[in-house]
């Protein structure tokens, strides 16, 4: 499926998914067993253990898959169906804000659910849903590289006046976050590559340090020339003319094109304007939420105070002061009026209204 040097964030084979512990990299590389019960997944990404919105959907998907491969039901295939249902409403439970998670969910039910209207086993009902689970698994590479090539020959376009191309990125948006490949960096994998990236610059994205610990990782693993910044250096980075773009992912996208992704997102997006630096959003067309008219509808996610409290994320030593108060949100909404482009694996998402926002209704009904 991807090369046998490239990171693997989940590894399966069917009746068995083994994860990439993220928490320890880039020091240790340790892989979880998610061995009989969807439990094990809803805690691994709970716990941060998986994460990345695609890779999230997929390692949901697949830890039901576990579970049921060898499971001793008995019950009516309808009833099958429903314990498939209520056991993915519990995994979307774990990250309620990564789209692609209910995404997948909504799909993988409705599935199921016809496939018991006209089964007359419910081992078949188990049947189609993990070969549709596994189906996931394989096509999200082929949807990360068509991301990667769209938004490289884009980029090389919007950017005609640049034998090279410096990119800044932010969060961890590389195989570490998908079934592998990437997205943002995706982008930046496809633009090294074909010989156009003059360097790509990943900030440290606190308080978990997914850029420093991930990111990071992933540009040394791929001997991508890549620099290291604090999220705070990002303005003073732009300001000298270092970067000529920004490429970030999304964990949700509303309907006008404002876009929920990693705290830190909206600081960069307003540096970005700031300083005439183009800012793109590269994502899978189901990180769109077109029942969202815009951002404001958006559900955000609040971690443990014990992030900004603990060094490491909240997994180290106290670093602040006893009995503070902590307000740690994990994403903030970039309006559409500060992205030039979104990414995907149909094309590029470009504005159309004077506004400017995006008229993604209108992309997606051609691009299905």
């Amino acid at each position: 499926m991807v090369g046998s040097d490239a990171l693997q964030s989940i590894v399966y084979n069917r009746g068995s998914l083994r994860l990439l512990d993220q928490r320890k990299l880039p020091l240790e590389m340790d892989y979880i067993d998610v061995k009989s019960s969807a439990a094990d997944g809803w805690n691994a990404i709970r716990d941060m253990v998986v994460r990345g919105a695609p890779a999230i959907a997929i390692a949901a998907a697949l830890a039901l898959g576990v579970e049921v491969s060898d499971l001793d039901f008995i019950g009516t295939p309808g009833e099958a169906a429903s314990f498939v249902s209520k056991k993915l409403e519990y995994l979307v439970s774990s990250r309620p804000s990564a789209v692609n998670l209910s995404d997948a969910a909504t799909k993988l039910q409705t599935l199921v659910s016809k496939a018991a209207e006209y089964s007359k086993d419910s081992k078949a009902i188990f049947q189609v849903y993990i070969e549709a689970a596994e189906t996931m698994l394989v096509d999200d590479v082929a949807d990360n590289k068509a991301i990667g090539s769209h938004g490289a020959v884009f980029l090389q376009r919007q950017l005609a006046n640049s034998k090279k191309i410096s990119v800044l990125t932010h969060c961890n948006t590389g195989s570490l976050s998908t079934a592998g490949y990437g997205t943002a960096l995706g982008v930046i994998r496809t633009l090294h590559s074909g010989g156009v990236l003059e360097k790509a610059f990943c900030t440290e994205t606190r308080p978990f340090n997914q850029g420093s610990r991930l990111t990071a990782f992933e540009l040394v693993h791929e001997k991508i020339p890549a620099t290291l910044i604090a999220d705070s250096a990002a303005a003073a980075l732009m300001k000298q003319g270092h970067v000529q773009a920004v490429i970030v992912g999304a964990d949700r996208i509303a309907a006008n094109g404002d876009t929920a992704n990693k705290i830190g997102t909206y600081n960069l997006a307003i540096s970005a304007k700031h300083h005439s630096v183009q800012f793109y959003v590269a994502a899978l067309v189901t990180s769109i939420d077109l029942s969202l008219p815009s951002g404001d509808e958006i559900v955000i996610e609040e971690r443990s105070p014990k992030e900004l409290l603990d060094s490491e994320g909240g997994l180290g030593k106290q670093v602040a002061a006893s009995g503070i108060s902590v307000w740690n949100p994990a994403f903030d909404v970039t309006p559409a009026n500060l992205i030039t482009a979104i990414i995907t694996e149909k094309g590029v998402i470009t504005k159309t209204d004077a506004d400017g926002s995006f008229d993604i209704k209108g992309f997606l009904q051609p691009a299905k």
